[in-house]
């Protein structure tokens, strides 16, 4: 798109028919949103109600969240069961991720990994633009788990997980480490962590170093993503709201978006952990 003149071209869709389309709002709000300002086509603000835009190569967003204007993209959370490796087809045999995409025609793959022993928040997509930002550590993009690990748990612990851990890969810290529960009697603790890495088994690894091995693993969080109260072994589309702030995210990581226009609320190597 031009400066002087980006979005008077005859050719492409209008915007406000655009964002309807996507579900963003009725034609007639989506141009106030136009006209307040509220609306950016590949980082640049549109105020003219007459704009038209390519809806298959430019990136629109609303109040700075990320609006998916591609309806053949697929964007679905896993409460992965333990058992299944995270594959689409296991050459071993063993339980695989295909029984979860059966409800969509199009061909869905997993973003990143969780271990076979390891439940928990796995998306599935067929964007793989997106699923490489999301996969790969060096975009940053956190996950947070729930660690059950034997033995009693100290403040003291939690401290040098935040500090850093030497590992035979090289050191590692939690970006940050909770104690939810600690028991005197032998029950083992709950320990929450934070990360951003994709090193293979990491958290596994850097609680066995700390002399605390985990008896069970679960992802709640990934990047914006929740796990919410979805039940293990169940998948789901993401909603409206979940989309736009994985898009956000995404983008945002790849450089593709700027930050929001204020500081309001606006409306991921493969990891083995």
């Amino acid at each position: 798109m031009t400066e002087h003149d980006p979005f008077a071209s005859p050719e492409g869709v209008r915007l406000q028919k655009v964002l309807a389309n996507a579900g963003v709002a009725s034609r007639r709000v989506a141009e106030q949103l136009i006209v307040e300002g509220r609306v950016r086509v590949n980082g640049t603000v549109v105020t003219e109600l007459g704009s038209r835009i390519d809806p298959e190569n430019d990136l629109v967003d609303v109040d700075g969240t990320a609006i998916q204007l591609d309806q053949s993209k697929r964007y679905v959370m896993l409460n992965k069961p333990t058992g299944v490796v995270s594959s689409m087809k296991d050459e071993r045999g063993r339980p695989d991720l295909r029984r979860f995409t059966k409800d969509w025609a199009e061909r869905l793959y997993n973003v990143g990994r969780l271990d076979a022993e390891t439940s928990g928040l796995l998306v599935l997509t067929n964007d793989g633009e997106l699923a490489h930002v999301l996969a790969h550590p060096s975009f940053g993009v956190t996950k947070v788990y729930i660690a059950k690990v034997e033995g009693r748990v100290t403040p003291q612990t939690i401290q040098r997980l935040t500090r850093g851990v030497e590992l035979e890969d090289g050191p590692i810290a939690a970006d940050k480490a909770r104690l939810l529960s600690s028991s005197a009697e032998g029950g083992g603790s709950l320990v929450e962590l934070t990360l951003h890495s994709g090193r293979n088994r990491i958290v596994r690894r850097m609680m066995a170093e700390v002399g605390h091995p985990v008896v069970e693993l679960v992802r709640r969080q990934f990047g914006p993503l929740h796990l919410g109260t979805l039940p293990a072994g169940h998948a789901r589309e993401l909603t409206k709201v979940e989309r736009g702030a994985l898009l956000t995210l995404a983008r945002r990581a790849a450089g593709d978006a700027p930050e929001p226009r204020d500081s309001s609320d606006p409306r991921s190597d493969q990891e083995n952990q």
